[in-house]
């Protein structure tokens, strides 16, 4: 059993170079994150399994149909059937859980395994797959990290979370071996709180901001 390596969920990363981290301990922010990231042309998030509310944010966020919706911290098989049961277009574990990768392969749905080490890469390889979750990033080894595991595994590419903020998640980006960066400094749910979501606005335009134009001097 192997991933369908190319997956369009895997090209709309590449594109957006974020990956929204979302704990839902209140629904009623639901439809101010889906605006906010809308308007950004941030069209995808991920909702953590680390409220009791997750299920339930990842079917409310799903049925509207606007963003690309998954489920993160997914620890289980049965977290990855609740998932996909109410709308999960995809699937990020904090470490490679092969029940896990198999459902996915199964459901034709990317999964995101959490990798560390050269032995979290191999076992996630034997899969097919080739994009990996590396996690935690900032006590991992981080960019050195990285650098290091993509000489043998030059054809990873790595999604860091786990201590990309602000200050240094367009140093990650400005690697090749990234395909995007992971976490909730792009948005969460404390700052859409604050001003009715027009610092959460604010704060991701600039985040898409810096991104683009990195992009633009690449070409």
């Amino acid at each position: 059993m192997r991933v369908n390596s190319n997956h369009e969920l895997y090209h709309k990363i590449e594109k957006v170079k974020l990956l929204p981290l979302y704990t839902a301990t209140d629904l009623d922010y639901l439809n101010l994150l889906e605006e906010i990231l809308l308007k950004n042309n941030v069209p995808v998030v991920e909702v953590t399994y680390r409220s009791d509310l997750t299920g339930q944010a990842i079917n409310q966020l799903a049925r509207s149909g606007k963003l690309i919706v998954g489920a993160g911290t997914v620890r289980s098989l049965d977290q990855a059937k609740e998932a996909v049961k109410n709308g999960a277009k995809f699937i990020v574990s904090p470490a490679v859980i092969p029940a896990v990768i198999k459902f996915g392969i199964e459901q034709n749905i990317p999964v995101f395994p959490g990798v560390s080490t050269a032995n979290d890469i191999q076992r996630a390889t034997e899969f097919g797959i080739n994009v990996v979750k590396f996690f935690p990033a900032n006590i991992s080894g981080g960019l050195k990290a990285i650098n290091s595991l993509s000489g043998p595994y030059f054809d990873i590419q790595f999604l860091p979370t786990g201590g990309i903020n602000l200050e240094n998640y367009l140093e990650y980006l400005a690697n090749d071996h990234v395909i995007a960066v992971g976490g909730s400094f792009i948005i969460s749910e404390s700052i859409l709180k604050e001003e009715n979501g027009q610092k959460a606005d604010q704060a991701l335009a600039k985040i898409v901001q810096s991104i683009r134009a990195i992009e633009d001097q690449k070409q």
